[in-house]
């Protein structure tokens, strides 16, 4: 399960890399675990952030790889935000 995360937080690296995120947000992955971004990147960890975004493994896989809109996946319930819905927006926009 954490090699699915290690690559999730690669992809993640990659896609934050040169964007200006400087708040800090955490996936929370059902039956997998967490996944914390913040001006240092994307790692496996589960510290206290901004936001707290949660869905299923499947919801945050069509997310990452751009099938699924991170608004869309809020707006139809596959994605909860608990926290500053500011920081979720920056971030949806870093992620686009």
């Amino acid at each position: 399960m954490s090699d699915t995360l290690e690559k999730a937080a690669a992809a993640l690296n990659e896609k934050l890399s040169g964007g200006d995120f400087t708040a800090s947000a955490k996936f929370a992955i059902a039956d997998l675990g967490s996944i914390v971004l913040d001006a240092s990147g994307a790692r496996v960890s589960d510290e206290e952030t901004d936001v707290t975004m949660n869905a299923d493994a499947d919801t945050f896989e069509q997310i990452l790889s751009g099938e699924l809109n991170p608004t869309g996946a809020f707006m139809s319930g596959k994605l909860t935000v608990d926290g500053d819905m500011g920081v979720a927006m920056q971030l949806a926009s870093t992620l686009a």
